[in-house]
Parts: structure tokens; sequence; C-alpha cells
């Protein structure tokens, strides 16, 4: 029952540490995966969704097809106040987690009767715990998830999922890099006469 107890707290605090890290406006790790000379294609994706794997897909494809372009990602924070939720709610959870192993009454401390639910808790603390610990993460996810897949070429937006609802298929970005490095192409080769 310790050892369950134990683990439990672990990867809590794995958990926390790993928040904590994506919090801050960096992830813990960059998903920075090729270095050139060429145009910028960055991906904001919002990692709790599991988008990772098809940036990856598409970093893959983009670079065999535009060996040229430099491709970078990284995580799209959700709004300020649902950071501050998740936050507290990692925090939250382990004082919980740690009355309920210990057996303290946070309720006697207000001069209230104990809810029966607590009473229940000290009863099954182990399952007590695994719900705290598990309810907790899952409104933790949802704070964090924006359902962001965010593309700009050069600073310059080309596709949100945001605003679209839903991912670029392959063929829609390589058409959308088309067309930008043909206009690009273009400016370039328009002679600029001094005056």
């Amino acid at each position: 029952e310790r050892l369950l107890l134990l683990l439990l707290v672990a990867a809590s605090a794995v958990a926390q540490s790993e928040a904590s890290a994506n919090l801050g406006g960096v992830p813990s790790k960059r998903l920075k995966m090729q270095y050139a000379t060429g145009p910028l294609l960055k991906f904001q994706i919002c990692v709790s969704r599991g988008y990772r794997r098809v940036f990856e897909e598409y970093m893959r494809v983009i670079s065999q097809r535009y060996p040229d372009i430099r491709i970078e990602g990284e995580n799209y924070l959700p709004q300020p106040i649902y950071r501050h939720i998740a936050s507290f709610l990692s925090i939250f959870k382990l004082v919980l987690i740690g009355l309920i192993i210990v057996g303290k009454d946070p309720f006697a401390f207000f001069g209230m009767q104990a809810p029966s639910i607590w009473q229940w808790g000290q009863e099954n603390k182990v399952y007590a715990c695994m719900i705290v610990f598990f309810l907790s993460n899952m409104i933790e996810n949802q704070c964090m998830s924006t359902g962001a897949f965010e593309i700009t070429l050069n600073d310059v937006p080309v596709w949100s999922k945001l605003e679209s609802g839903h991912l670029p298929s392959m063929q829609q970005l390589f058409q959308i890099l088309d067309n930008e490095m043909k206009l690009n192409v273009d400016m370039d080769s328009i002679p600029h006469h001094r005056s």
C-alpha cells in the first residue's frame, strides 16, 4: 500500500516537472529538427493533443521535398489563466494526497465537520489517492490543451488549425509552400530601380 502511494507521488512529481517545463514558455525538448540557410517554416503545436507525431511526419516529408527550408517546432501555450489553473491543480493534488496519506483532517482546522467523502477517503486511502491523482491530471491536461497546429513561413501565417478547424493535408501544405516559394522567387526577380 505504501509502495503504491510512493509511486503515485513520484509520478505526480515527474508530471509536475514536465508541466512546469512546458509552462515556462520553453518546451522541455525543443522540436528544432533541421538547420539550413533557407526560409524558416515554423510549427506551433499543442503537445498535449499528440500532434508531435504529425509534426515529425510533416517535417520528414517537407525536408525531403524542400531541402533548403529550415523547420522548427514549439509548444503553443494556452492562455495564462489556464496555465495558472493547471499549475495550481498540480500543487493542490500533491497537498491533498499528502493529507490523505497522513490522515490529517483539514476541515477541523476551519472548525468544520468533515464531509462523508473525506471519511471514505480515509478508509480507502489507496483508491482516494488514485482518484485525486488521475482526476487532477485529466483537468490539468484539459487546461493545457489548445488544439493548436499553427504554421508560419518566415513569420507569415500560412495555416491555422484554430481558425480552419482541421489539420492541413500534405497536399494542401505542399501547395501553400509552392505558392509562397514561387511568390518569393517572383518578388526577387523584379528589378529594383533607384530614384
